[in-house]
């Protein structure tokens, strides 16, 4: 009975929060219909890396592909020869791309947050903090061990990454984990952030010899300078060159430089964004509402697109962002 008393309390507030909730809404929107095309799949989960579509396919870093994940499982990662997919009881799934056929079912007993693949190698984080490495050709965990105790996590769970011969591991309680794949005793620990909860890394990412990183209160960049941080209440991160986009969830789009200085800085009040990239000089933004943002880099031109609200979670990849079963190119959208 408890628990069913304090689950009414917290949906009254959930309500009560939704009632008040005020919307982005620009006086001026214009028409995205020149970079619509359809694929017709819904997602209903998403990675870093891509998307599962309702239908048990998913989009990966180059589009809709065909191949089936199985029946409970979703899409995590993907190299040119494999597909990573994993399920609620943490069977590791790794399916050949030429054969569309699974050649490995790994048991790690614990669901996975994320995986990466590189030549055969699998850096994993399951969501008990733990993280490991896995080589397809043996069949054999390298590594695997088991960061802090965490209570709840961001559901935007950065995926590891590869860096030459070593493995980043963005962890679940607020740390970088870096091992190196030849002598796992040599792990080196980065600490970005020691909240509480909600305290995982949620973005990570590489440009030129600085490493990218946020948490959902803090972004973080480590490179020649040492370690520069930056304090905000983060939607997205997006990396274009040299230049470091930050998106809040106070409507605000920033942009920096690898230092972590702010170079310009643009809001749009009560914007509330669900997905965002920049590429080619290009900042996107899409808001909860349906409105898609496009400004340059700089931040002080800046066009809006109609493209209807948001019924289920969006992925972009690429130039291409994936919407309730429409493809939006987004090379061909301007801010002018």
């Amino acid at each position: 009975m408890k628990r069913l008393f304090y689950g009414v309390i917290a949906a009254s507030f959930v309500f009560s929060g939704c009632s008040s909730k005020q919307y982005f809404e620009p006086e001026k929107k214009f028409s995205a219909a020149n970079a619509l095309n359809s694929y017709g799949g819904t997602i209903v989960d998403l990675s870093r890396d891509g998307a599962t579509l309702k239908n048990g396919t998913y989009i990966g870093k180059t589009g809709v592909n065909q191949i089936n994940l199985g029946e409970g499982y979703r899409f995590l990662s993907e190299s040119d020869a494999y597909v990573l997919a994993g399920n609620a009881e943490g069977i590791l799934k790794v399916i050949d791309k030429k054969s569309k056929e699974p050649i490995r079912a790994v048991s790690l007993h614990v669901p996975i947050v994320s995986a990466t693949i590189k030549n055969g190698v699998i850096a994993y984080v399951l969501n008990n903090n733990a993280f490991g490495i896995y080589q397809i050709a043996d069949n054999r965990k390298v590594v695997e061990s088991r960061s802090g105790r965490t209570f709840a996590i961001d559901t935007r769970a950065a995926s590891p990454m590869f860096i030459d011969n070593l493995a980043v591991m963005p962890m679940l309680d607020g740390k970088l984990i870096i091992l190196n794949g030849a002598n796992a005793d040599e792990a080196k620990v980065i600490y970005l952030s020691n909240e509480k909860v909600f305290n995982n890394v949620v973005y990570l990412s590489r440009t030129g010899n600085t490493m990218v990183a946020a948490t959902p209160k803090k972004l973080i960049t480590i490179g020649t300078a040492g370690q520069k941080e930056y304090r905000a209440n983060i939607s997205e991160v997006a990396v274009d060159g040299k230049r470091i986009y930050l998106f809040t969830k106070e409507g605000e789009i920033l942009s920096m430089n690898t230092t972590l200085d702010v170079l310009a800085k643009q809001k749009f009040k009560y914007a509330h964004f669900s997905a965002a990239t920049a590429f080619d000089g290009k900042v996107f933004a899409l808001d909860q509402q349906g409105s898609l943002i496009v400004l340059n880099s700089d931040l002080s031109k800046y066009k809006i697109y109609d493209l209807g609200e948001v019924e289920s979670p969006v992925f972009i990849t690429g130039s291409k962002l994936y919407k309730d079963g429409k493809i939006i190119e987004l090379s061909k959208l301007g801010y002018e």
